[in-house]
């Protein structure tokens, strides 16, 4: 029985009553001011941000022109995932989102775990947002003139392990002038930074500055956060026109040669990054009680948003990989770098500026979905009631505004990019995946009343295997190689920056004469850069090999293998095992094939991410446990 509350589940139909209910009374009720165009505006606010101003550049650089299929890909998954949104927002308009719709689907405790997973793609998202506005804003002081000091416009791990790397290539003979320009500055700010005791006080002070006036926006009204989005969103499209307009002149068709360099494992390798630019499609659900017609506009309003975004990244990566070769687009502004290098500098000014403006807009939609999250999960005990507090005259979920504002302002002085972009980028997945195995697990329920919008029914009976059957014929057919030493954990070579960042003093000095003895050109000596020199072989893979082979170090530090190795594919053997599992499911169950490819997608994608993601992930999940058995479980308005 105790197991069984675990599980307990709402119905859509208490749900409805108690929104009408809100209405009627006016408790607790937000103000509906939104129509199809705000939320597909608010959707554009959202996916139109880092994306295309900052990862477009390295999943280009990886993938080449190709990457448009990334884009396309990644958009089609996304879709899959909106069909599944946006029957649930049909059939459940409130502000829950993901949270309501695995509390109708599958019960409280999983409701339980999304909520707070959503943490990750709200909260933990914007920190992300927060850190990439402040290095565009404090680029934007330093083209005018303003220079801040190092330490105020960067986190405290990023300088600390920027410092770390640093020092360990200046001991390998790199000079501090050829460190990359990251490098230089995590080096700058660290040894510039006051120092109390051993702490250094590294802190992100712009990223705090913007968070505090967003949240002071969003807190101020739903009326005034759409007017300013919706300001924000022609502004930033407007400038993208003009990047396509402009550059469309410089476009040199013979940079699209070849046209996927790297292959199919090139073109994937940006999933992570080119995915982190469609998050946020899902934020428009969480206004759901704040439209005036959610069942029909909810739907429109994500359809639209995914559509105009991809047709625009595609148009921008089609743009810049014909403005320069692809080899040269790994960097942190990719827009701004290509007008530079073809000497149009004003448009670099006027890209500079809309970043700075599109990442605001970014902020804007994702501090506004956290408290509505929030303000769902109090209303059914899950959280203490002041989180569902609705300010009487704003109307807007004040207390869960305020709150989110501190959960986002304080990491953002602290955590770095990497970090919590795929954190985020793992929460969000996993949301997406239950919110598509919600919609197969009512698809056969009669008692379960339906919304204006449904997603169509294809039976994935047979498809599902036959797309199975293609798949592997690809892995052992075309992909032979990798697929095989996936499988058989084969011994993988540490690239040379990872082998020299790990060496100690003694086993510097041991490398670095054993590469003079054996440069036949002998110009090591005129070049003590260790990852300079080992770095150049790795163009021949069997002479890199050979080198590797000879480094008189340990093969722990040349090598990666056993279950060193194995941990990072475990992420994918849960999706061939999970694929498996499905394959059945959808036989017995003859499962609608939309959402079906929606959750293999983005488990797929998930899986593409780091199993160090993955421990994380589960260590967030574990701390959001023991508060739901420590105080929502039985404070929850189900448990009466």
């Amino acid at each position: 029985m105790a197991s069984k509350s675990l599980f307990r589940k709402k119905t859509v139909q208490d749900i409805l009553k108690q929104v009408e209910k809100n209405n009627i009374d006016g408790h607790n009720a937000l103000g509906k001011h939104l129509t199809a165009r705000d939320l597909t505006a608010f959707g554009i606010a959202a996916i139109v941000g880092a994306g295309i101003f900052s990862t477009i550049g390295k999943a280009s650089a990886d993938g080449g022109p190709a990457v448009i299929f990334l884009f396309l890909f990644t958009a089609i998954a996304c879709s899959f995932a909106a069909f599944a949104y946006a029957e649930f927002a049909s059939m459940v308009p409130v502000s829950g989102s993901a949270y309501t719709y695995s509390y109708v689907a599958f019960g409280e405790l999983i409701a339980w775990i999304i909520g707070w997973a959503l943490i990750m793609e709200y909260s933990v998202g914007n920190i992300t947002v927060a850190i990439s506005w402040s290095d565009y804003f404090t680029g934007l002081l330093e083209s005018g003139g303003l220079h801040l000091p190092k330490w105020v416009q960067m986190d405290y791990l990023t300088a600390s392990n920027g410092f770390n790397d640093a020092t360990a290539l200046m001991q390998g003979g790199k000079s501090f002038e050829n460190l990359s320009t990251a490098l230089q500055s995590s080096y700058i700010a660290w040894t510039t930074s006051p120092v109390i005791g051993s702490f250094h006080f590294v802190a992100d002070l712009p990223a705090l500055l913007i968070i505090i006036l967003i949240t002071a926006l969003i807190y101020r009204g739903m009326k005034e956060s759409r007017n300013a989005s919706n300001i924000m969103v022609v502004v930033k499209l407007c400038i993208v026109l003009l990047v396509i307009a402009v550059g469309i002149f410089y476009v040199d068709t013979a940079n699209w040669d070849p046209f996927a360099p790297n292959g199919v494992s090139g073109v994937l390798k940006g999933v992570s990054a080119v995915f982190f630019a469609y998050i946020g499609f899902d934020a428009i659900s969480t206004t759901a009680e704040e439209c005036k017609d959610p069942q029909r506009d909810l739907p429109k309003g994500m359809m639209w948003a995914i559509i105009i975004c991809t047709i625009l990244y595609i148009a921008i990566a089609l743009v810049l990989t014909g403005m320069v070769s692809y080899t040269e687009l790994n960097v942190g502004d990719p827009l701004a770098f290509v007008f530079e290098k073809l000497d149009l500098k004003w448009m670099s000014g006027i890209i500079a500026v809309s970043a700075v403006v599109a990442m605001a807009s970014v902020l804007l939609v994702f501090q506004m979905g956290q408290p509505r999250i929030w303000m769902s999960m109090s209303r059914d005990g899950l959280l203490p009631k002041r989180f569902s507090k609705v300010h009487p005259k704003y109307k807007t979920p004040s207390y869960a505004t305020i709150v989110t504002g501190f959960v986002v302002a304080v990491p953002a002085l602290f955590l770095n990019l990497t970090m919590v972009t795929d954190l985020c980028s793992i929460g969000t997945l996993f949301a997406f995946v239950l919110v598509c195995a919600g919609v197969l697990a009512l698809q056969n329920r009669t008692d379960i009343p339906r919304g204006k919008f449904k997603t169509p029914y294809v039976n994935s009976k047979f498809i599902l295997p036959v797309l199975i059957g293609i798949g592997l014929v690809f892995a052992f057919g075309y992909n032979k190689k990798a697929t095989m030493d996936f499988i058989t954990n084969e011994t993988q070579i540490n690239d040379a920056a990872a082998i020299i960042t790990s060496l100690n003093k003694e086993e510097t000095q041991k490398v670095y004469d054993y590469l003079v003895s054996i440069d036949s050109k002998k110009g090591t000596n005129e070049i003590p850069d260790l990852e300079h020199l080992l770095s150049q072989y790795q163009q021949d893979d069997l002479a890199y090999q050979k080198v590797i082979a000879g480094l008189p170090v340990a093969d722990s530090i040349k090598y990666e293998s056993g279950f060193g190795l194995f941990k990072h594919k475990i992420p994918m053997w849960i999706f061939l095992l999970v694929l498996v599992g499905l394959s059945f499911w959808s036989f017995k169950e003859n499962l609608s094939l939309i959402p079906l490819l929606g959750l293999i997608c983005c488990l797929y994608m998930m899986a593409e991410l780091s199993v160090w993601n993955w421990i994380y992930f589960g260590i967030w999940l574990l701390i959001g446990l023991t508060i739901y058995f420590g105080f929502s479980r039985k404070n929850s308005k189900l448990n009466s």
